[in-house]
């Protein structure tokens, strides 16, 4: 990120303010719109600094003199321009995914270029207008979905990306002067797991019991090959879409079943109800998914006239259950999801509907995909829940007692979502396995499987990028619950 010499002491030492400036306006504008008056605005600003003052940039990549490059020709690149209550322009900043090539995959990876301040606004009385443009790129990025962040700055100005945030990667050369490169640390993945996983050591300490199977998804009942799962549906979620409740409360409970190896077999609810209309749509759905699984409602609650919920208990069977904790360092992690489908209306971003449309029959396929008859099951294996991908990966690392890195460009993904979302969703099927290299796909029909990672010795998760960098998702164990024991089993679960 290009930036000329902010001059103001206190600018280059963080960018504060002894007051808002609240006659400073950020606009957007696509940068590949030379007619928007933001974007000539920037362009102009930009030739003023870099070419005529600096001498930074000798030739456009159109030949001419100018500071003009393929970013500029990328349709998912955008310029943030500030301009003060008058409209004068203050400064600009430019956005863009780091492969210019819109043809390819957005993995994610962007990065921030072209920051200027015009000189009258280097030291205007209460307006940082460079920390400001900063502050917006940041923003603006991570409201993209936006992993990856990164910027190479003119080495003089490292100290103000330091006061705001920005951590050193390494020095650089930008147009043969000296720049450094820059990072955003992007938190949305802790910041998922510490709303949805994180609070779960402190609470259920003394009740996840211990041996080989804490913090797996399904509890094996000791002395027999039942294997008990249980889940709740938000209570916002069932007020909001009865129907759909009532069929993930029987989706999220035989995933469960499936990344322990077990088949299957029954289901149990408890439905709490406004009326017995309302009750009957919950009803409905989870009829309609347990007819679709092949699996029976044996029994149940149902109490009326009270606030809307949902929870699910599920039986399976199978004489050797799958633990999470079965990886080691050095595992191959694969991730098994079916592609189908698409948002679910009112959850774009958070949730993917792949089951509602599909056939009973392909659906059974991939619950069994490690089952007992499976022809190969893998050492360890976790179903992706609301932590998503990655907070997943992490408690599957977390209970073998490992770190995890995950290969961004190779993790299966359907076309209608962003790398972002799609790591942080729940999805309708998705299996996280880890095994020894070279072990044989599960067989879960229509989903599509890849190896993207490996389990690792250090905590927390990574993500791997193209370039072979990798950046930090999770910094440690996801739960809490640590990593199971290595026993004869007694039970116990709980994420």
């Amino acid at each position: 990120m290009s930036i000329l010499d902010l001059g103001a002491a206190d600018e280059i030492l963080g960018g504060r303010t002894r007051r808002p400036a609240r006659d400073v306006t950020v606009a957007e504008a696509p940068a590949i719109d030379a007619r928007h008056p933001d974007v000539v605005a920037h362009r102009a600003l930009r030739r003023a600094v870099f070419v005529d003052e600096q001498g930074l940039f000798r030739q456009g990549i159109d030949g001419a003199a100018g500071d003009l490059d393929e970013h500029d020709h990328d349709p998912r690149a955008v310029v943030l321009v500030a301009r003060d209550g008058a409209g004068e322009v203050l400064g600009g900043v430019r956005l863009a995914p780091v492969d210019p090539d819109a043809s390819r995959p957005d993995l994610g990876w962007w990065t921030g270029s072209r920051l200027v301040v015009a000189p009258t606004a280097r030291r205007r009385a209460g307006v940082r207008v460079g920390a400001a443009l900063v502050r917006a790129a940041c923003a603006r990025a991570e409201a993209a979905g936006v992993l990856r962040f990164e910027a190479d700055v003119q080495a003089p100005n490292e100290t103000l990306f330091r006061r705001l945030g920005w951590r050193r990667v390494r020095e650089t050369t930008v147009a043969g002067r000296p720049h450094v490169r820059m990072r955003w640390p992007v938190g949305r993945f802790a910041d998922l797991v510490a709303a949805t996983k994180a609070p779960l050591g402190e609470l259920v300490a003394g009740l996840a019991g211990s041996g080989p199977h804490v913090g797996d998804d399904g509890a094996p009942v000791p002395g027999s090959d039942v294997v008990a799962a249980c889940d709740a549906i938000l209570p916002a979620m069932v007020e909001r879409d009865p129907e759909w409740a009532g069929w993930c409360g029987v989706l999220v409970n035989v995933n469960d079943l499936a990344a322990m190896g077990a088949a299957p077999t029954a289901l149990l609810d408890a439905v709490g109800a406004r009326d017995a209309s309302f009750a009957h749509r919950v009803l409905t759905g989870l009829r309609a998914a347990a007819d679709a699984y092949g699996v029976p409602v044996i029994g149940g609650h149902t109490q009326l006239e009270v606030p809307a919920s949902l929870a699910v208990t599920a039986l399976g069977r199978t004489a050797t259950p799958v633990p999470a904790a079965g990886g080691r360092p050095g595992m191959a992690v694969r991730l098994t999801a079916d592609l189908h489908g698409s948002w679910r209306p009112g959850y774009t971003g958070r949730q993917w509907d792949s089951t509602s449309t599909r056939a009973p029959a392909d659906l059974r396929a991939m619950v069994a995909a490690i089952g007992p008859d499976a022809a190969h099951r893998p050492a360890a294996a976790k179903d992706v829940s609301m932590a998503g991908v990655v907070g997943t990966l992490g408690m599957l690392a977390e209970a073998s007692g490992a770190g995890a890195v995950l290969d961004v460009a190779a993790v299966p993904r359907p076309t209608g979502a962003t790398v972002a979302d799609w790591l942080t969703c729940f999805p309708g099927f998705g299996l996280l396995t880890a095994d020894e290299p070279g072990a044989p796909a599960p067989s879960a029909g229509p989903a599509t499987s890849a190896v993207c990672g490996e389990l690792t010795d250090g905590p927390g998760v990574a993500l791997r990028w193209p370039d072979g960098e990798t950046t930090e998702a999770v910094a440690g164990g996801v739960t809490g619950l640590g990593p199971a024991e290595h026993a004869a089993p007694t039970g116990g679960n709980h994420p």
